[in-house]
């Protein structure tokens, strides 16, 4: 028996979370046919088979199962050290991978990041559009924009600013059906919703409307779908204000609906809090969105 190295398990861990080559080969940035050499080099190394070959994709044996809990741990032992490593880097230029909901990223950073490039032309930005949650500890990314508080352990955050929303449709449709002067009136237009999400119906359950999910004819998820979707005329749906104000097709409706702010969340893992990209990274998106939050 020999000892593979880390990047085979790796390798097995992507493979037995994804459940397949083509999705671990994504989430590693490799060729699929590399990621079946790792798994055959490292099943030929310690002389056992970790995976069966079934027809929607691999399938642990019982002997690969057990390993998984180990390859995690030596997974996370990896990511810490490897962002020990990157906290200890004195130099201003380099990377900095940065995630943000996908319609802040559409949005609003475009023209944040463009300065920042102009301030500071050594530091490469990678941008991570993104909804789902990325693990920092993991180095998913080294900073986050999240529109909630934080729950993940050794971090460090501040909370930048309140973004104000507003509930918004197209001239196009306010035109069609008119524009809502009550509460009553407002039930009678059509909404859109999310899909598999239930944030926009416990939203309205706080302001006092219980709403079901066959209320809104027209659903999705993807937040800037769901945003054209309002552009296009489909309903009326909720929108950060920096966003909608900007739009000529669309006007607020029911400002007498007190619609929450979102939070803007600046985290970066505690690790890297004395990288000097990093640290110049944020304290740039921490000036330019209290900057955004001040503006009329």
């Amino acid at each position: 028996m020999i000892n593979p190295d880390w990047t085979l398990y790796r390798s097995f861990l992507a493979v037995a979370e994804t459940g397949s080559l083509s999705a671990a080969a994504r989430a590693l940035r490799l060729s699929q046919p590399t990621l079946g050499r790792h798994i055959a080099d490292l099943e030929a190394g310690l002389q056992v088979n970790l995976f069966t070959r079934a027809q929607r994709g691999y399938v642990l044996t019982d002997a690969g199962a057990a390993m998984v809990p180990h390859a995690r741990a030596m997974h996370e032992a990896a990511a810490r050290l490897a962002l020990i490593a990157a906290g200890r880097e004195q130099s201003l230029s380099g990377t900095v991978r940065l995630t943000a909901s996908r319609i802040v990223s559409h949005y609003i950073l475009p023209p944040v990041l463009a300065a920042l490039r102009q301030a500071e032309p050594g530091i490469e930005i990678e941008l991570v559009p993104s909804d789902s949650t990325e693990n920092l500890s993991f180095r998913e990314a080294d900073i986050a924009l999240r529109m909630y508080r934080p729950t993940q352990s050794e971090v460090v955050m501040r909370h930048l600013c309140d973004l104000p929303t507003g509930i918004y449709a197209a001239k196009s449709y306010l035109d069609r059906r008119g524009r809502p002067q009550t509460e009553a009136d407002l039930l009678t237009h059509d909404f859109i919703g999310f899909d598999k999400s239930d944030l926009i119906l416990r939203m309205m359950s706080s302001l006092g409307f219980a709403m079901r999910r066959q209320d809104f004819a027209l659903r999705c998820d993807d937040q800037v779908v769901y945003w054209n979707l309002v552009r296009a005329g489909c309903g009326l749906g909720g929108g950060q204000t920096i966003v909608a104000e900007a739009d000529p097709m669309v006007e607020r409706v029911a400002a007498f609906i007190a619609m929450p702010a979102l939070p803007v969340w600046l985290v970066a893992p505690d690790a890297l809090r004395q990288n000097p990209r990093v640290r110049r990274v944020m304290d740039h998106l921490a000036d330019a969105f209290r900057r955004i939050a001040a503006s009329p």
